[in-house]
């Protein structure tokens, strides 16, 4: 093979990975990261290049269909906060609506008396 030929095939190979690099660009997972910043909608834990595999691309609509440009159907989530996320809705198809119960804030209070026991 003269060295032609192989800069011929590199060229092409070359323009294949950029014509795929610019396909997959256009998905609604590479969109969603260049228009918000990465951090977990939930937890809050921020990414960068070394775990951005760890931030997934939710669907708020639950419909993996609708994808408008603007970003409007879609929130970056970390893997665990989508997987609750997503056990949430199963839930709600399962067992409809239900209504949690008020949960009383605590009324015990360990440091009430604190000043009376730090003169003893």
């Amino acid at each position: 093979m003269s060295a032609s030929q192989g800069q011929s095939k590199l060229d092409k190979v070359l323009a294949e990975a950029r014509e795929y690099k610019a396909k997959r660009e256009t998905g609604y997972r590479e969109q969603a990261l260049k228009l918000y910043p990465w951090i977990c909608g939930r937890c809050t834990r921020e990414f960068t290049n070394a775990n951005l595999r760890e931030l997934t691309v939710h669907h708020v609509d639950h419909n993996h269909d609708n994808n408008p440009s603007d970003g409007s159907n879609w929130e970056l989530l970390c893997l665990y906060c989508h997987d609750n996320e997503h056990s949430k809705f199963e839930e709600l198809i399962q067992y409809g609506a239900t209504k949690e119960a008020a949960v009383d804030g605590a009324t015990y209070n360990p440091f009430a008396n604190l000043k009376g026991m730090m003169k003893k």
